[in-house]
């Protein structure tokens, strides 16, 4: 069956067609995606991932179906409250 996974940094993305056997979990398609070819950065076995942009909790045993999209996570770097509060802030000086 056909998955894709995907991963993103602010200047360069990239989505993977993978063809995997029934039965593949999340982390499988991760590890089979070789992500790592394009961004060396990525830990495999502990990145957060998601479907469609809801998260998997535990995706050594999460099983892909038919066209599902493997999103991996980045770790953030500013928390969205205060990144919300630095615009804010930002609009009433400006």
């Amino acid at each position: 069956m056909r998955v894709e996974v995907a991963y993103a940094l602010p200047n360069k993305q990239k989505i993977i067609t993978l063809e995997v056997e029934e039965g593949c979990t999340v982390r499988d398609a991760v590890r089979h995606s070789n992500i790592t070819a394009f961004f060396p950065d990525v830990n495999v076995e502990t990145i957060k991932v998601g479907i469609f942009g809801k998260t998997v909790r535990n995706a050594e045993e999460q099983v892909l179906k038919e066209g599902e999209r493997v999103e991996l996570y980045r770790e953030l770097t500013v928390d969205p409250k205060q990144a919300r509060a630095n615009r804010a802030a930002k609009t009433t000086k400006g």
